[in-house]
């Protein structure tokens, strides 16, 4: 097939023009094209009189399309080569399964990865199905009757099910697009595949992630939910099994290799880990708040005039700036059209984060603004220091806002005059059970109001009402990443012999796609050690 590069098309303007304009390019007539397929799609919107939507498309000719190459020598045009995935092929059948601890991004595509294999994974979750996991959510953030064991943090499909969904990443991996083609196949839609910013959503994400298991249940993989790692079991540095809690009881479960792909709020986990021994280090994160603002004002920011015709999606943002004194922020997981929820995993703190639906229909946008700490920042030294820190933030916000799970909030232009707000603008907070509107800077150390004070006007000249008054910021926004790493090689290994730190929790992924590429990673380091551990045995 033949890409073409840099064809546009009018917001509106359908995408059967597509094959014309490539036709033209190409000097043929349309017919000559037998098969189109879109290969990224993306917005370019830097002039607002003039915005217009960028494709590369691969087309397939009737004549030989590197001879026609040659002829042309256009430089938007080029063979089309993808990326095709490869999966481990295992020379061995182990002594035991394979286990997986955690089945968000990372657990999910390990296990999808060991299950075409043919090695029949183990995966134990120690949260609920999704459709449990979601009436479980739900019930808390109408009461604020939380579980710890099944919440916005620990449930199928991890956290990444709560939010916006986004599958764009800033690493540059072939294995992404093998993720999004899973994804994809799943239900989440084509469109994922080839747009700039793909999302997906949560109310489909909860379906995706059900067909996704159902994927791994019919190729021999096992899914446990309710199903918590206590401990590990290790003789002389070696994995030999993982003690594990369900329905009150706890037992031994035999595995010799384990991939531990817990997420970032596993903190009792965490813990356990340490005390056994489990090489660990700090590692640089940030923390925040959730800032919300009218999608309408976003939209006339980032569009124009052409915000009010209703043919371009609701418009995003990713903004970032350092400040003098080195100090930078940030924004991430933007929601357009979403919500600020409540995400707490731990009774007595509240955490803040972010999610939207396919449509991103909602009223408000919502972004998590987050000031980077490093371990320099922390109150101590220790690796579990970081993790110490966001449970104190998250106690105190938790007081503040009522001791009900309600948000500590304040509204932009007060927090700027470190006045309390009194009462709301015009914007409407979305987080529940609700907010309590205070002063941020007695619930947030200084180590983070002073940059967001500066933050938030600089901001402002690279998203004109980025800074409004009525703006609300709900805290705090502390579980964009892990503050710990768990300590592995360069091939996934951890210094215990049969343990793979995976994912953003062990401190190696930043987002749904990221964590995912890390999970299949840790799964192919699990079939090139087959024999390793075969051969000890």
């Amino acid at each position: 097939m033949i890409r073409i590069r840099d064809i546009i098309l009018s917001p509106g303007e359908s995408q059967d023009h597509l094959r014309t304009r490539c036709a033209k390019l190409l000097k043929l007539r349309p017919g000559e094209i037998t098969t189109l397929k879109i290969h990224r799609r993306s917005i370019d919107a830097r002039k607002k009189q003039d915005i217009r939507i960028v494709y590369t498309v691969d087309v397939a000719l009737r004549q030989d399309e590197t001879a026609l190459l040659k002829r042309l020598k256009h430089p938007k045009l080029s063979l089309a080569e993808d990326y095709v995935y490869q999966l481990p092929q295992p020379a061995l059948t182990p002594r035991y399964r394979p286990v997986i601890v955690g089945f968000g991004p990372g657990g999910m595509f390990a296990a999808l990865v060991l299950a075409q294999a043919g090695l029949k994974p183990l995966v134990l979750e120690r949260g609920q199905d999704a459709q449990t996991r979601h009436e479980k959510v739900e019930h808390f953030w109408r009461t604020g009757q939380l579980d710890p064991d099944c919440n916005v943090q620990f449930g199928e499909g991890g956290a990444g099910t709560f939010s916006d969904g986004k599958l764009n990443s800033g690493i540059r991996n072939p294995r992404c697009q093998w993720v999004l083609e899973q994804f994809a196949a799943a239900g989440a839609g084509e469109q994922i595949c080839y747009d700039a910013k793909p999302h997906v959503g949560t109310d489909v994400l909860l379906q995706v992630v059900q067909r996704i298991r159902a994927r791994i249940l019919e190729l021999g993989g096992e899914v446990r939910f309710g199903a918590q790692v206590t401990s590990l079991a290790m003789s002389e540095g070696r994995l030999n099994g993982l003690w594990v809690r369900q329905d009150g009881e706890t037992t031994l479960l035999p595995c010799d290799q384990v991939i531990l792909a817990i997420g970032h709020s596993a903190r009792d986990t965490f813990e356990t880990l340490h005390g056994q021994g489990v090489p660990m280090e700090p590692k640089p994160f940030s923390m925040g708040v959730r800032i919300e603002h009218p999608q309408a004002l976003i939209n006339r920011s980032q569009y124009g005039p052409m915000a009010e015709t209703g043919l371009l999606p609701p418009a995003d943002y990713k903004l970032n700036v350092r400040l003098p004194d080195g100090s930078s922020a940030y924004t991430f997981c933007m929601c357009p059209g979403g919500q600020v929820v409540a995400a707490a995993s731990e009774p007595g703190r509240v955490v803040t984060n972010g999610m939207s639906n396919a449509a991103r229909d909602g009223e408000n946008a919502n972004a998590a603004l987050l000031v980077t700490l490093h371990p320099e920042d922390f109150p101590d030294s220790s690796p579990l220091c970081g993790m110490y820190w966001q449970r104190e933030l998250e106690s105190r916000a938790f007081v503040a806002g009522g001791s009900n799970y309600r948000a500590p909030a304040q509204l932009v232009g007060d927090f700027l005059q470190k006045r309390p707000s009194q009462a709301l603008g015009s914007v409407t907070p979305t987080y529940r059970p609700g907010v309590t509107l205070c002063d941020l800077h007695q619930v947030l150390p200084e180590a983070i109001t002073a940059v967001l004070e500066q933050a938030i006007p600089a901001l402002d000249k690279k998203l004109h009402g980025f800074c409004t008054p009525d703006a609300v910021l709900a805290a705090p926004e502390t579980r964009s990443s892990s503050p710990v790493r768990i300590v592995r090689d360069e091939g996934c290994r951890s210094a215990v012999s049969g343990l793979y730190p995976c994912g953003e929790g062990a401190g190696y992924a930043g987002g749904i796609l990221s964590a995912a590429v890390d999970g299949m990673r840790c799964a192919e380091a699990v079939v090139e050690d087959l024999a390793l551990y075969t051969a000890a045995e």
